[in-house]
């Protein structure tokens, strides 16, 4: 399994995109580290997150890898993570967060 956390603002995201974004990054999970992901799903409460004095429209996406990886692997994977997320959510670039850590 990969673990994979996803931290959003409250009600930012609905239901249905919030089912074809947890079956994109399984698949994504599936392609770059050949494991499901387990994934976390945090809402932030509405006033409790800010950007610039106004409430908050980021959404934090981040996976571990399941080996250590050059940047030169790392880069294009964290591309594909961000443009999935726009993709199923609107959000622009600026308001997503990728990460893919290494393992522990």
């Amino acid at each position: 399994m990969t673990t994979c956390n996803c931290i959003v603002q409250a009600g930012q995201i609905s239901g249905e995109t919030q089912a074809g974004l947890r079956s994109r990054l399984d698949a994504f999970s599936q392609a770059s580290f050949g494991s499901p992901a387990e994934i976390g799903w945090v809402e932030i409460a509405p006033g409790s997150g800010y950007t610039a004095t106004q409430p908050s429209t980021s959404s934090i996406v981040s996976l571990t890898a399941d080996k250590p990886l050059e940047q030169s692997e790392r880069i294009p994977m964290l591309r594909d993570l961000c443009d999935l997320w726009s993709a199923e959510t609107g959000c622009s670039l600026d308001e997503i967060v990728g990460v893919i850590n290494d393992p522990a």
